[in-house]
């Protein structure tokens, strides 16, 4: 038995933990007992990778299998990790077409949690890069899934949090890149206005993200740093510098748990200022940064979750369509700014639809947000999720550990088609985590 929990280690549960170690064992596990759910290495906030009575780690099928540089399509076992792709195409010039805040994350758990990044304006999720995915089915079959081949069931299990089977292997695009550098420009906002204009003009930037105060105030409430971003190509660099930078080792780290007065008003404001203020004095300007300081920036510290001590914290991510976006995160920031709610780390973007039947990803702008956990802020949470589902948004189930089953049924139309593959795949008993059972999936 385990002590398990995700990434914000809340909630926490006491359970069975099994490992695979091969596909063969992984489709095993699959067929025994009921409340079983696959886990990669862990990093979906809330209680999504825990199973209702048995959680399996994929982390043994972590082999790579081939790579066709005509098509780009690498084909990988489900729990091969992200910065294992990038340690090793990227010096050979090839880089994942979409990626997540984390590059400690499976193949699997990007599949199940249809991930997105800084570019999903334009390249949409991580699902739709996938050519095709085998499945393994609590009663024994081994199915190959693809947009042409069982394409309800591939659609179900794209953003499919690990609930229609167990995720073997899968095959998916990565993209040319000449360097490993980003040409970076940062736009600053002065209020959230600006800074939803912002994100609107550089929709033409391959990556785009703002960076946000949610503790500033009055005029200044939503002012925000926006990073567009471009892959350098290798005449932009300049001499001396190396064309592919090494994966950061995460020399940094946090290896204790943090008193609860550490991250407090008064030291998150001060941050945030000074963030702001020197993101400030590179407006309209232009620099190169390393592929990792651009798309993962904690991943240089190792166990940054500490830092929210040892209750944890909740990582809540709403996404609220275009029509209502502003009036909605200005009530959001209103509520988190009145109250001296302060997130140490807070970003918005844009985006457009998801691949799969209960992706979280549509057209409209995504605020994420990371609390401490206590009582209070669990309500204020309940608060906003009301706001969000009123005006047709929903909670990213990736990161997820407290929304409602009526904010679940509201954001995801398709909740009621997907219970029914589930039920008719055998699943609905079988595969089940605790998200699952908190929200009756």
């Amino acid at each position: 038995m385990k002590d398990l929990s995700g990434w914000g280690r809340y909630p926490r549960q006491i359970g069975a933990l099994t490992t695979a170690t091969s596909p063969d064992t992984a489709q095993t596990a699959t067929t025994r007992g009921a409340g079983l759910i696959a886990r990669g290495l862990g990093r979906s906030y809330g209680d999504a990778a825990i199973g209702r009575e048995t959680t399996l780690s994929m982390t043994g099928l972590n082999r790579m299998q081939s790579f066709d540089p005509e098509t780009c399509l690498l084909t990988t076992e489900a729990g091969v990790s992200l910065a294992e792709i990038i340690a090793c195409f990227l010096p050979r010039g090839y880089f994942p077409t979409v990626v997540p805040g984390t590059k400690f994350v499976t193949v699997g758990g990007m599949i199940a949690s249809d991930v997105h990044g800084k570019n999903q304006h334009n390249d949409g999720t991580f699902g739709h890069h996938v050519a095709w995915l085998t499945l393994a089915l609590p009663n024994g079959q081994i199915l190959r899934c693809a947009p042409e081949e069982n394409a309800e069931l591939f659609h179900a299990t794209i953003g499919g949090m690990g609930l229609t089977g167990t995720i073997l292997t899968a095959a998916f695009r990565l993209k040319p890149v000449e360097s490993g550098w980003i040409r970076q420009t940062t736009h600053a906002a002065k209020n959230l206005a600006e800074a939803i204009a912002l994100l609107r003009q550089t929709e033409r930037a391959t990556y785009t993200v703002a960076w946000i105060d949610v503790l500033a105030r009055g005029a200044s409430l939503g002012r925000s740093l926006i990073l567009a971003g471009e892959h350098a190509k290798q005449d932009d660099l300049p001499g001396g510098y190396r064309q592919f930078p090494p994966v950061s080792a995460g020399r940094l780290g946090v290896p204790i748990e943090l008193p609860g007065w550490v991250l407090n008003t008064a030291s998150v404001s001060a941050f945030n200022a000074l963030y702001y203020r020197r993101g400030a004095q590179k407006s309209g300007q232009t620099t190169l940064v390393p592929f990792d300081s651009y798309f993962f920036p904690l991943d240089g510290i190792s166990n940054w979750n500490r830092i929210y001590g040892v209750r944890g914290f909740v990582q809540h991510q709403c996404v609220v369509p275009n029509e209502n976006a502003e009036e909605v995160m200005t009530a959001i920031l209103d509520i988190l700014s009145s109250r001296g709610e302060g997130s140490f780390l807070a970003v918005l973007k844009c985006l457009g639809p998801g691949a799969g039947l209960m992706s979280f990803p549509r057209d409209g702008l995504t605020l994420a947000l990371d609390l401490p956990v206590s009582e209070k802020r669990l309500a204020l949470l309940a608060e906003i999720d009301v706001l969000v589902a009123k005006a047709g948004g929903r909670i990213y189930l990736a990161k997820d550990a407290c929304q409602s089953r009526a904010t679940l049924n509201a954001g995801y139309p398709n909740a009621a088609v997907f219970r029914q593959i589930r039920r008719e795949m055998g699943c609905a008993d079988l595969m089940a985590s605790k998200l699952s059972e908190r929200l009756d999936l």
